[in-house]
């Protein structure tokens, strides 16, 4: 009679090679997972330097948006300092603005008053700035402003007491020479005439004197060639000037 062989055990569960797989997998997973975690610290700080870029007020006023490995080596920012920074930029869209609506305003009143063709209302670096040909204000080889003028010097006058801007006006003549007991040269001609407005203006609207400053310029800034009636015309004319204040032209 045979005896029935018998067979060894066998072992359950998974086989010993595929758990020795799947420690390997665990291990490759935690690896990308850490890479992934350290590309997405990489992706803030870039996210973090590029605003800076695009906002230049923070380069001004710390040195880095990452944080410095060390403390203490961070430089001490106070809120005082931060909290003026923030009311000057304010102030400064604040009076921007100002200066926009005055513009629209200004060159709505020309138009009108059917004023265009011979006033111009712009806004440039310096500034708003309104270009007034003579006829508008004087009359030829004179400095005292006609009564035609007052309405829309007095329009000035109104929108210039709703902003502190330093006021500059500027007189200006054609190069033919003039020569009175009163005006013996187109240099006491072109800052009576700018004097003339200021005066106005200060004293129909009760305007602070510091805020004016009177130029004469003559025949040495002409916009237009000296060369016949019309070009002259262009010439002889008066420019006020209300100041943006981010604007420095070296003058006094």
């Amino acid at each position: 009679m045979k005896r029935k062989r018998t067979l060894p055990p066998s072992d359950k569960g998974a086989p010993k090679w595929m758990v020795t797989y799947s420690d390997l997998m665990s291990l490759v997973l935690v690896f990308f997972i850490l890479l992934f975690s350290m590309s997405q610290i990489d992706i803030i700080k870039f996210k973090a330097i590029a605003e800076s870029f695009r906002q230049r007020q923070v380069l001004d006023f710390y040195p880095s948006v990452i944080p410095s490995e060390n403390p203490s080596a961070q430089p001490e920012i106070t809120t005082n300092d931060s909290n003026e920074t923030n009311d000057s930029l304010l102030s400064n869209e604040n009076e921007q603005d100002l200066l926009e609506q005055l513009l629209v305003e200004v060159q709505q009143y020309l138009e009108d008053n059917g004023l265009s063709d011979v006033a111009v209302a712009t806004r440039t670096e310096r500034g708003v700035v309104l270009v007034l040909q003579e006829k508008v204000l004087f009359r030829t080889g004179e400095a005292e402003i006609i009564p035609s003028a007052y309405p829309f010097l007095n329009k000035v006058g109104t929108l210039l007491k709703k902003i502190p801007n330093v006021v500059k006006v500027e007189g200006h003549t054609d190069n033919r020479p003039i020569s009175t007991a009163k005006y013996p040269s187109n240099w006491e001609l072109s800052t009576a005439r700018a004097s003339s407005v200021i005066r106005f203006l200060i004293k129909q609207n009760h305007l602070d004197p510091k805020r004016f400053m009177a130029v004469g310029y003559g025949d040495t800034r002409p916009i237009a060639p000296n060369d016949g009636p019309e070009n002259w015309q262009k010439n002889r004319r008066v420019e006020i000037i209300i100041s943006d204040p981010s604007y420095n032209e070296n003058e006094p």
